[in-house]
C-alpha cells in the first residue's frame, strides 16, 4: 500500500515553490500525497512585488474536524510555509496529524540570510519553536536555526565547524533525533550538516550559478521522498542536492530565477534512485 504523505504549507499560484513542487515530486515517487494547504498566494513572496494573500486557517481547522470523523491517518506529514494562524491551528491538532508511527519534517520556513520573510516576526518565531519540539526531522538554514536557537543571526559563510555546533545546539535544544542545518554557502560551495541519532556529518557539492527560488522546498520534498522509499537520513540528503545541482543544470537558459527551477528534465534520475 502506499504512503499517504500530509502536505501543509502555502499555494503560490506562480512560482515552482512550496505545494506547487512538492505535490508532483511526491506524487512522482508514487507515494499518495494529501494536501492541507495554510494560505493561497498570487505569487510566492519574492520578488513579484505586492503578492495577494488569503489565509485558510479557518478552513484547515474545518478539514481537519471532518477528517477525524473519517478516522483519517498519515503515513507522514510534511509542514513548510505555514503563517502564524495556520501554525496555531497545527499546533492545535498535532496529536491527531502526528501519532506513533508517523514521520514529522518540519521545515521551519521563516527566513535567511540574515532576517526574516515578509509577514514573519517574533511571535511567530516563538509558535515555531513550540513546533519543533514534535519533529522527527527538522530542516532549518542557518538563519533559522539561530532565530530558533535566541542566537545572533549572521550570513554565509561560515565555519563548518561552526555549522556543526550550531546543528549540535539545535539538536539538544529541541530532543531532535534527527535534523540538517541546509543552504551553507561559500564562494563556489554548498553545504548541508546532518545529526542523525548521534552522528554528525556533512555533504558538500559544487555551488551553482544562480539563486532560483524554490529549492529550499524541492530538497525537502525529494529528502521526505528518499525516507519514505526506505533511505536513511544521510543518503536521502545526497539523492535531494544530486536532483537539485542536476535540474539547475537543466534548466533552459536564460530563466527568470523567481519562477524557480525546471525540475521536470531532472525527474529520470529521481525516479532511477527511488
Amino acid at each position: 500500500m502506499k504512503a499517504n504523505v500530509l502536505i501543509s504549507q502555502d499555494l503560490s499560484c506562480v512560482g515552482q515553490v512550496s505545494m506547487s513542487v512538492a505535490l508532483p515530486l511526491l506524487s512522482a515517487v508514487d507515494l499518495r500525497p494529501d494536501v492541507l494547504p495554510t494560505a493561497l498566494l498570487s505569487t510566492h513572496t519574492g520578488g513579484f512585488g505586492e503578492n495577494t494573500y488569503l489565509d485558510l486557517s479557518s478552513e484547515m481547522s474545518r478539514i481537519l474536524q471532518h477528517w477525524q470523523t473519517l478516522e483519517l491517518s498519515f503515513s507522514a506529514v510534511y509542514l513548510g510555509y505555514l503563517g502564524l494562524r495556520p501554525l496555531e491551528v497545527i499546533l492545535a491538532n498535532i496529536n491527531y496529524l502526528k501519532t506513533p508511527g508517523t514521520l514529522l519534517l518540519v521545515d521551519p520556513v521563516m527566513a535567511d540570510d540574515g532576517k526574516l520573510y515578509k509577514g514573519f516576526d517574533a511571535d511567530y518565531v516563538t509558535q515555531m519553536k513550540k513546533l519543533l519540539k514534535h519533529a522527527t526531522v527538522a530542516t532549518p538554514n542557518l538563519t533559522e536555526a539561530q532565530l530558533l536557537l535566541d542566537e545572533a543571526l549572521t550570513t554565509s559563510p561560515v565555519a563548518l565547524d561552526q555549522a556543526e555546533q550550531l546543528l549540535l545546539r539545535l539538536v539538544d535544544r529541541f530532543s531532535l533525533d534527527q535534523a540538517l542545518l541546509t543552504g551553507i554557502k561559500s564562494a563556489d560551495k554548498v553545504i548541508v550538516v546532518g545529526y542523525d541519532h548521534g552522528k554528525l556529518w556533512y555533504e558538500v557539492r559544487p555551488r551553482s550559478a544562480g539563486n532560483y527560488f524554490g529549492t529550499g522546498d524541492i530538497f525537502a520534498s525529494v529528502l521526505l521522498a528518499g525516507m519514505l522509499k526506505g533511505q536513511d537520513l544521510r543518503s536521502a540528503t545526497k539523492i535531494a542536492m544530486d536532483f537539485i545541482t542536476l535540474a539547475i543544470r537543466l534548466t533552459p537558459q536564460p530563466r527568470d530565477a523567481r519562477f524557480g527551477v525546471d525540475y521536470a528534465a531532472a525527474l529520470p534520475y529521481l525516479l532511477e534512485k527511488l
